[in-house]
């Protein structure tokens, strides 16, 4: 298993492992101490683990068993063989993971974007998994929902909307990709996502990965029945961070946080930052862990 120096921050390793969760098969790598315990690291759109090139080394010297999947239908994950792209099922495979990889009751979830919604739901499904949680750019359940009753959080979110047209895909995928490297400059105006395109070329390049990631808002205008549980609080202490600049989720709309996370949450507001904030502030981010983890 890799150990990654601290200094190792722009690069990380094609994916060297395989998950058989049985609908789907997620690619990942590792890094730290195989005895450590585990630090499940799950990315947004339009993303991938390539963003944890930070955290995880940050994370391996601080003795964690630092895992980092590529989310479900973004490649070299496997396609869903059921086109289940539901949030409850993003969730499932991340309490799979920690079955599957032997994860005990020290372990820590780190989400970010669409892996912070499923952490929200993992740990509430199934809390007695995760030691703690870390979640960042997307506020809990509660303060979401809430959050769009506001014009410029609806403004700002209108790509979702948009993502449910027929025009979507293509759209998105004309001159490679050219729309998603647009998105990351409306949610991180003041960072160069120039780094970030070659792996996200990678991870959704194809019609059928890029297919996979635009059904993840889909299935969120699914029926009911079909959605996860939003209206549990889960039980595990998370600490929330988030930008200032975030141009996906605006900072205004971040009332009731805390209140919104179980006890011994904390909520970290990151200046000079959008919506990519580990990857624009990441000395601040690794603080702020640090001193969730050790309090």
């Amino acid at each position: 298993m890799r150990t990654l120096p601290a200094w190792l921050n722009t690069e990380m390793p094609t994916h060297a492992h395989h998950a058989d969760l049985g609908d789907v098969t997620l690619a990942y790598d590792e890094f730290g101490a195989s005895n450590g315990p585990l630090a499940l690291c799950l990315h947004g759109f339009p993303d991938t683990p390539h963003t944890f090139r930070h955290l995880a080394p940050f994370l391996a010297e601080k003795g964690y068993r630092v895992v980092t999947p590529a989310m479900r239908g973004y490649a070299p994950s496997s396609l869903s063989s059921s086109d289940d792209y539901q949030l409850s099922t993003l969730a499932g495979d991340a309490n799979r993971l920690h079955e599957l990889l032997g994860g005990d009751e020290r372990a820590m979830i780190i989400g970010h974007d669409w892996g912070a919604a499923a952490t929200y739901v993992a740990t509430s499904a199934e809390a007695s998994r995760w030691h703690r949680a870390v979640t960042m750019s997307v506020p809990p359940p509660a303060v979401l929902a809430h959050s769009f009753r506001n014009y410029s959080q609806l403004h700002a979110g209108w790509y979702m909307f948009f993502f449910q047209s027929a025009l979507a895909e293509p759209l998105v995928a004309h001159d490679d990709l050219a729309f998603l490297r647009e998105l990351w400059r409306a949610w991180s105006p003041n960072y160069d996502p120039s780094n970030e395109l070659g792996a996200l070329r990678e991870a959704l390049g194809q019609s059928e990965n890029l297919h996979a990631a635009l059904e993840y808002y889909r299935a969120q205008f699914a029926p009911r029945g079909a959605r996860a549980p939003l209206d549990r609080t889960s039980s595990v202490p998370t600490l929330y961070v988030h930008g200032t600049d975030d141009g996906c989720f605006l900072s205004s709309g971040l009332v009731g946080v805390l209140e919104s996370l179980a006890p011994h949450s904390r909520f970290e507001l990151v200046s000079n930052a959008g919506h990519f904030v580990h990857l624009e502030q990441p000395d601040a981010v690794h603080q702020a862990i640090a001193s969730f983890l050790d309090s």
